[in-house]
């Protein structure tokens, strides 16, 4: 089983998996992706291999996450509902509303299970659209690409936000602790790698992260 693989259980997903960009060296750095997390070295997994193109890392490693946050959230389907969990939210403190600036300009407050849907269908919008992930080879990233990616992981570190604050003792009671805590230092350890995301997103789970950088 691989380092981020599921018990029986939990083979469902909140959506279908996305594949890593094709056309732009995707097979060969989710092959480097994988031998390293494979090793159980997490700092190698994240740094950008020698002679490889930024952009491009950063593009196959969004996917990956995606998949990742997409399959720890449909774990917890069944018990984040508009009930348990009316807004979004980490805490008493954060309250997410979402905005994508097209279809829904105003921030609206929606429940949490509302936002991770609209969250997710805005990913795979961005991760479909060429013009922004290329799929043929030697098609340039745009200008604002590294800005799309940062607005994914900041959005994608909300899910992991909730589930630690609404969820972590049901992921307790699955016996899935260590998957969640393993896929999260990932996630932060690549965000750190990269600066990411701002310092003040992170607020949220500050002790947590603390005690991850730490290990760094």
């Amino acid at each position: 089983m691989s380092l981020f693989g599921l018990g029986n259980r939990n083979q469902k997903t909140f959506r279908p998996k996305k594949n890593a960009p094709s056309g732009n060296k995707g097979a060969q750095l989710k092959k480097h992706i994988d031998a390293t997390l494979g090793s159980g070295n997490l700092r190698d997994a994240v740094r950008l291999p020698t002679g490889e193109d930024l952009n491009e890392w950063l593009a196959v490693n969004t996917v990956d996450f995606f998949n990742q946050v997409n399959l720890l959230y449909g774990t917890l389907m069944e018990f984040c509902t508009s009930t348990t969990c009316p807004t979004m939210s980490a805490g008493p403190k954060f309250e997410y509303r979402w905005a994508d600036g097209v279809q829904i300009k105003k921030p609206i407050e929606v429940s949490a299970p509302k936002y991770v849907e609209y969250l997710m269908d805005w990913i795979e919008i961005q991760l479909d659209n060429e013009s922004i992930f290329p799929q043929k080879l030697g098609t340039p990233f745009p200008r604002n690409f590294q800005d799309v990616v940062r607005t994914i992981f900041k959005r994608l570190f909300r899910v992991y936000a909730h589930i630690y604050h609404s969820h972590f003792q049901k992921i307790v009671s699955l016996k899935e602790e260590a998957h969640l805590n393993t896929c999260f230092k990932h996630f932060i350890f690549f965000t750190w790698e990269f600066r990411l995301i701002d310092k003040g997103e992170l607020v949220p789970l500050n002790d947590l992260i603390e005690s991850i950088i730490q290990t760094y």
